[in-house]
């Protein structure tokens, strides 16, 4: 129902007036697109996520809620949606859906396809067309998804519908819902920390989580300007010996090449080299580099605090370099319940730290 401008004047309608949204909720209903946008030359789109529909509390939302939890590609000519496609309809569980999405070329059938690749909270890792949001695949890349059985085969969850948290209008008080635990927790199979996908391997780099959550629903009222969630949480370990696993996932089949376990969550982004090298960072201080075929950890270097941020390379006077911002903060300690007791000893530290690569590990 919103209405966008062009050239300083009103345009058209951004949706069809509650198509999917009741009443006047979707004036308040949420889904922003907070993480950055990327530019594809060769469809001529913007790429964006969109976060959760609100409140949390599902149930005073009946329908799809679009285009909240979505991925969706704008002409940048004239603010037009071109496509959309839609990874947790009526969402329940905060899952949003801004995580990139990542243009790159796929072979299949003897074609090459302009596709899109994204790691979505809800714990799949969706393959799409970027020049017109066709579903092409979906596959779990966190275990134990208990929310849905799985995707359809035209992109749509299978929803397990005694895993969506209870409408406390049905409880005996009416001021809490049926509490569920539901994998992956609201922090989600992967969060803003970016994914790489390599020219040299074909593969996707995922930091993800394995974690769920206790949840539940709350009566709410929209008050301009304070949290409108309608839900309690606790988010919890599934495993004992990790939480955070780096994963190499092949788009063309989904299968997991390899995987990096990690005691704590990862939260930092990830990197690839044309030198066959993946560059992540860890909670506990490591800055590590892989071998992108195997996973082998080929070198790791201690900063000294937590990392969240994301390596970067470049090229000065004929040399490589990698540089990481060490530092630790963020959503875990803040919102990770059982999670967040694990890490409350890291270093908060804030330093930026640059190496040189070896000239055989160089971009050639």
């Amino acid at each position: 129902g919103h209405m966008g401008t062009l050239n300083g004047k009103e345009s058209t309608m951004t949706g069809t007036k509650n198509e999917s949204w009741p009443g006047d909720m979707w004036q308040n209903g949420g889904g922003a697109t907070w993480l950055g946008g990327t530019y594809d030359p060769d469809t001529k789109l913007i790429y964006f996520g969109t976060g959760n529909p609100a409140p949390w509390n599902s149930h005073l939302r009946p329908g799809d809620n679009k285009w909240s939890s979505s991925r969706i590609a704008i002409d940048p000519e004239n603010g037009e949606i071109k496509w959309g496609f839609q990874t947790t309809p009526h969402d329940g569980w905060d899952f949003d859906g801004v995580n990139e999405f990542v243009s790159f070329d796929m072979q299949k059938d003897g074609q090459t396809v302009k596709a899109g690749a994204t790691a979505d909270r809800n714990g799949f890792f969706y393959v799409l067309d970027r020049t017109n949001g066709k579903f092409i695949s979906a596959v779990p890349f966190v275990k134990n998804i208990s929310w849905a059985k799985g995707i359809d085969e035209n992109g749509r969850p299978i929803y397990v519908d005694d895993n969506r948290p209870g409408n406390p209008a049905e409880s005996a008080d009416g001021k809490k819902g049926k509490s569920i635990f539901a994998v992956p927790s609201f922090l989600g199979g992967k969060n803003w920390m970016p994914i790489a996908f390599s020219q040299k391997t074909s593969m996707f780099y995922i930091p993800s989580n394995e974690w769920g959550m206790d949840i539940w629903n709350e009566p709410v009222t929209y008050k301009k300007g304070a949290a409108y969630l309608g839900a309690g949480f606790t988010i919890k370990p599934i495993f004992d010996d990790h939480i955070g696993s780096l994963k190499a996932i092949d788009p063309a089949t989904g299968e997991t090449k390899w995987e990096y376990k990690n005691k704590a969550p990862l939260w930092g982004g990830v990197m690839t080299t044309a030198g066959g090298l993946v560059f992540t960072g860890t909670p506990e201080g490591y800055l590590m580099a892989f071998d992108d075929e195997t996973g082998e950890v080929l070198w790791k270097f201690n900063t000294g605090t937590g990392i969240v941020g994301s390596p970067i390379t470049w090229e000065q006077d004929g040399e490589q370099w990698v540089a990481i911002v060490a530092g630790w903060g963020g959503a875990v300690p803040l919102w990770g319940g059982e999670v967040a007791k694990a890490v409350k000893d890291i270093n908060q530290g804030g330093t930026v730290w640059a190496f040189k690569l070896p000239k055989q590990m160089a971009a050639n």
